[in-house]
Order: C-alpha cells, then sequence, then structure tokens
C-alpha cells in the first residue's frame, strides 16, 4: 500500500471502494434479468470492472467491505421497472460529482488516474452496446403520449366550460380518449407497415399504451370530484400533464442521453397552450351557442 495518504484522501478511497463494490454487484444482479446475451455480456464486463476497482482500492485501505443492500435494491427495481438502460446510466450519471474527489487523489494515488480515465471512456463506451427493446420503440411511445396530451388536454379544458359538469366531462373525455386511441395504434401499424417494418404490432401496441394511460390519467380528476368542482378537476389535469412531460422527459433524457430542459418546456408549452386556447373555444362556444347544460 502507498505510504504517506493523508486521512482525506483514505476517507475518500473508503467511499470509492464502497461504490465500486456496490455497483459490481448491482451490474452482476441486473445482468441475470436482462433481455439479450449481448446485454448480459457487458452487464457481467462492467461489473468485472467495478470490481478490479474495488480490489485496487483495497489494497490501500486493507479492508474488507459488503455490498449496500438496499442501494442494489433500489436499483434492481428500478432495472427492472423501468429497464436496466434507464438504471445503469442513472447510476452512472450520479458519480458526476466524484470528479473533484479524483483529481485530489491523483497526486497520492497514482491509480486513480487510470480508474478515473475507465470510468469516463471505457465504460461509457460499454453503456452505449447496451441495447434494450422498449428504448427501440421510445419514438412510438412518443408519439402516443405527445398526441394524447395535446389532444385530450385540449379537449378536457373545452368541456370544462362548455360543461361545467364533470361527470359529462369524464364521459366525452373517455369516449374521445378510447376512440383515439384504436385511431391511432392502427394509424401506427399501418405506418409500419407500408414502411416494410416487421415489428408493426408492437410498434402500435407501444403508441396504443402510451396514449391509454395518458387517457385514464388526464381524466382521472373528473371522475373523483364532484359535478360543481369541474374547475378543480381542469387544474389538477393540468397539473397531471406537467408530471406526466416531466417525468417521461427525465426517463429519456437518462435513457437515451438527451437534453431534459429544452424537450421539457417544449412538450409542455405546447400541451398548456392547447388547453388554454380549447378553453377559450369552450367559453365562446357556451356564449355564442347558447348552449347550457
Amino acid at each position: 500500500m502507498k505510504k504517506n495518504i493523508s486521512d482525506v484522501s483514505m476517507n475518500i478511497i473508503k467511499k470509492m471502494q464502497q461504490n465500486e463494490l456496490t455497483e459490481s454487484v448491482i451490474y452482476e444482479e441486473i445482468s441475470k434479468f436482462a433481455k439479450g446475451d449481448n446485454n448480459k455480456a457487458t452487464l457481467r464486463r462492467l461489473s468485472q470492472e467495478e470490481k478490479a476497482h474495488y480490489e485496487i482500492w483495497k489494497s490501500y485501505t486493507g479492508i474488507e467491505m459488503k455490498p449496500e443492500a438496499l442501494k442494489v435494491f433500489k436499483y434492481k427495481m428500478l432495472a427492472r421497472i423501468l429497464g436496466f438502460t434507464f438504471a445503469v446510466k442513472l447510476m452512472e450519471n450520479g458519480e458526476d460529482h466524484a470528479q473533484e474527489e479524483y483529481a485530489r487523489l491523483a497526486s497520492e494515488v497514482e491509480e486513480s488516474v487510470m480508474i478515473r480515465a475507465q470510468e469516463e471512456e471505457h465504460e461509457a463506451a460499454l453503456l452505449e452496446m447496451l441495447d434494450e427493446e422498449r428504448l427501440q420503440y421510445v419514438g412510438s411511445m412518443v408519439l402516443g403520449l405527445n398526441d394524447a396530451l395535446v389532444e385530450l388536454t385540449g379537449s378536457l379544458a373545452g368541456f370544462t366550460f362548455a360543461m361545467q359538469n364533470t361527470s359529462l366531462i369524464a364521459l366525452s373525455g373517455l369516449i374521445i380518449g378510447i376512440s383515439a386511441t384504436f385511431s391511432m395504434a392502427s394509424s401506427e401499424f399501418l405506418a409500419a407497415r407500408s414502411e416494410g417494418r416487421t415489428d408493426a404490432f408492437k410498434s402500435c401496441t407501444y403508441t396504443g399504451i402510451a396514449y391509454l394511460l395518458t387517457v385514464v390519467a388526464l381524466v382521472t380528476p373528473y371522475l373523483l370530484l364532484g359535478n360543481e368542482y369541474y374547475m378543480v378537476a381542469l387544474a389538477c389535469m393540468l397539473g397531471i400533464v406537467i408530471l406526466i412531460i416531466a417525468g417521461f422527459t427525465y426517463y429519456t433524457s437518462v435513457a437515451m442521453d438527451q437534453p431534459f430542459k429544452s424537450r421539457f418546456l417544449e412538450m409542455a408549452g405546447i400541451s398548456i397552450s392547447v388547453a388554454v386556447l380549447s378553453f377559450v373555444v369552450g367559453v365562446l362556444a357556451k356564449q355564442f351557442l347558447g348552449v347550457d347544460l
């Protein structure tokens, strides 16, 4: 073990040793249920590299450690629910703050330079090799999500003032939403078939599911609140729109290395603008047509 290592640096080494072991176990555990031989091999390779880093740090500390069980459980669950690509990239993104710690160690621990280079370059290259099926259909999910958000947000906002009754608004929203789900899914199927793709059914399924889940989420406030609370339901619906956009944008920004802020503002701006315009249309329609439901 190298001598003359400061207490501060030794504490950093211990923390890194713990992280490397934990992440090694996470990669190994995820590889057990990840689909695709190439994905499994890549995840195991990442696990082995993290374990090798752990052994280097252990040569300095002389301490045998155990992985953090809670962190392992957390990322295993994320991998099962949101996909292994999202989970491992989220885990690696969490290491960005380690830059200063590696810089501090460089003068005392020669191996830290090599480990940092491998973390930044080699592991990043390996992560790009991951090929997860659900990410191949993000475009289909975005299509269903965007269309449902824009169309249904506008429809519900317009219905809110025109009908002023949550039950009627919910009924109308469900009829329009479910009909539009089948329409959007079938359009995606036909478009994929016309392009000669063999995954037309999967593509339209992802589009339809994204659309339908969005419909259910946006209509829910109108189903739960009393008829006289239609404005409260509208506010809740708009809040759900923002949450859906934020959640999905965050997912794609991590899993596909896309910018978060610009995409979030674009999607949120379009959906809210359509809602406002549709609400105005509802006001004008009720005023000039003289319809009182």
